[in-house]
């Protein structure tokens, strides 16, 4: 289904299939910000690439009028919205984490460059959410805008790091999470959910053991009680090269993703040996019921992503 707006201004060449997933390279790093491309009449026609996650929009943002867009496999698209000069698209779960797929603009003016084309590349965890297209150089107020943006992004990056430091420090073990009201009057419970836990065909890592842990805190957000969930895992790495995690993420009913602390240790796990993981994760306790999927990524040789089904919490 496409939502198409100014419809008079923009005509659509719809491709018929997306590129080739085979053999795809490793992921782009995803700004979390705004994002400044500039386009330049000597660079080539393929101009970088942007990362699209499942269910989230990413709008590209032109600063000249558009004359048509060539989109690969426009089908996969919940959403394509192509205004006079912006597109917004908001990619279904028909594409595949790690996939990329081409997208090419075509400006009225004529002007130099006439066209640019982007690679629109499926990340597990992230979208870029506005991308700004310039094909003049950037105003000083443009500028401006982009130094606010970091220095707010460095100060919540400063904010998160004393939060975890605060965690991490001074008290430990239980003491701590009774300090930091992580635990509430329930304590911790946990069960063994190794027989309720499958691996998809496909999957690299073996799973030898897995027991999940929800511990109530005394904690609210937006009204919500929040919740502490974690699974601790023992994996086998069956494949012939290291297999390093570098982002989970927690999958519940409606695709619905849990926020997550990252997965520990991010250190490699050898081929053909075992190693124990944990994932911790935050969440409202009306997110925190029913049955997830943990969804691993890992990219030495490649873009890697292990699916676990069937992940339940006390």
């Amino acid at each position: 289904m496409f939502a198409l707006s100014s419809a008079a201004l923009m005509g659509w060449t719809l491709l018929a299939a997306p590129i080739d997933a085979a053999a795809r390279p490793l992921l782009p790093v995803c700004e979390t910000g705004t994002r400044h491309l500039a386009l330049t009449a000597d660079a080539p026609n393929k101009q970088g690439e942007v990362c699209i996650h499942p269910g989230g929009s990413t709008t590209l943002i032109f600063d000249s009028p558009l004359a048509r867009v060539e989109l690969a496999g426009p089908e996969r698209f919940r959403v394509v919205d192509g205004g006079t000069a912006s597109l917004t698209l908001i990619p279904s779960n028909a594409l595949s984490d790690g996939e990329r797929v081409l997208v090419t603009v075509y400006f009225q003016d004529g002007a130099a460059p006439a066209s640019a084309t982007f690679e629109l590349v499926v990340h597990p965890f992230q979208a870029e959410r506005l991308v700004e297209v310039t094909r003049q150089p950037r105003t000083l107020a443009s500028y401006r805008q982009g130094e606010q943006q970091a220095r707010a992004e460095a100060r919540q990056c400063r904010e998160e790091k004393a939060r975890v430091e605060a965690e991490c420090a001074g008290q430990v073990g239980l003491t701590g999470l009774i300090v930091h009201n992580l635990m509430g009057a329930g304590g911790i419970a946990s069960k063994d959910i190794k027989r309720d836990v499958t691996a998809r065909p496909g999957n690299t890592l073996q799973l030898m053991s897995a027991r999940s842990y929800r511990s109530d805190t005394e904690r609210t957000e937006d009204g919500q009680k929040l919740v502490r969930l974690a699974v601790e895992m023992e994996v086998k790495n069956t494949g012939t090269r290291a297999w390093t995690p570098v982002g989970v993420v927690l999958v519940g009913l409606g695709l619905v993703e849990l926020k997550t602390f990252g997965i520990w240790p991010r250190e490699p796990i050898p081929a053909r040996a075992s190693r124990r993981v944990v994932v911790e994760v935050e969440a409202a306790e009306n997110e925190a019921r029913g049955t997830f999927t943990l969804k691993l990524w890992s990219q030495e040789g490649g873009a890697r992503v292990e699916f676990l089904d069937g992940v339940t919490f006390p």
